[in-house]
């Protein structure tokens, strides 16, 4: 095991670059849907409709093939490599889960909020900004956690296009040692471990928010 554990560790970073990059990706995405979705412009709602739905309603698997195999294809002939593809399959098909999320959390906010801010006269930017937006992001912190583990799960496809993250080291270690019982349960703990870590972060990043919120006086 001692042999073992270095090269677990190796595909265990990339899959931590993976998720934290994916992650990103997804967070940005799911706000620019989310808004796009609420946008009184009809062209604008029309696209992140479109963008949640197709990539909600398809495989991801389906989705990290499309962008590895086929865009090198005419008359795409877009390249990517196997880390970029990952990173953007995960990115964007978490990020239409979020985009619903961050919607529901968006108009869960009380309706007096919206009208204080007109009465003060607060431009679109300010109001999403200061007000919407922290209390919005409290509530989407809980179902938005579900989403990053599931991201961090779901990393372990990205080794069906050649990347060599956790999960595709477990697999090669298994078939040269015979090691299945010891790898795949190292693998599992790895997860686990990764997992929490995600868990424990946005507990904390709640807990903040939850604090400027008081402190502000949005409850």
């Amino acid at each position: 095991m001692n042999e073992l554990l270095p090269l677990m560790l190796e595909g265990a970073w990339v899959t931590v670059q993976v998720t934290f990059f994916g992650s990103l990706l997804a967070i940005a995405v799911a706000l620019i849907a989310a808004f796009g979705r609420l946008s009184p412009i009809a062209p604008l709602r029309w696209l992140a409709i479109a963008y949640i739905e197709l990539f909600r309603g398809s495989s991801l698997l389906v989705q990290l093939f499309w962008l590895y195999f086929v865009l090198p294809m005419p008359p795409f002939n877009i390249t990517l490599s196997a880390f970029q593809v990952a990173v953007i399959g995960l990115g964007l098909n978490i990020g239409s889960y979020g985009a619903e999320v961050l919607r529901g959390a968006i108009r869960s906010v009380h309706e007096g909020q919206y009208e204080a801010c007109q009465a003060l006269n607060m431009t679109a930017w300010q109001r999403a900004r200061r007000i919407i937006l922290p209390q919005a992001l409290l509530a989407a912190i809980p179902p938005g956690t579900n989403l990053l583990i599931e991201l961090l799960k779901n990393t372990s496809l990205v080794s069906l296009i050649t990347l060599s993250d956790l999960a595709f080291r477990a697999r090669q270690l298994d078939q040269a040692t015979l090691m299945t019982l010891e790898i795949f349960g190292l693998a599992l703990l790895m997860y686990f471990v990764l997992a929490q870590i995600i868990n424990f972060s946005m507990r904390a990043l709640e807990r903040r928010l939850a604090r400027g919120r008081m402190r502000g006086g949005l409850s």
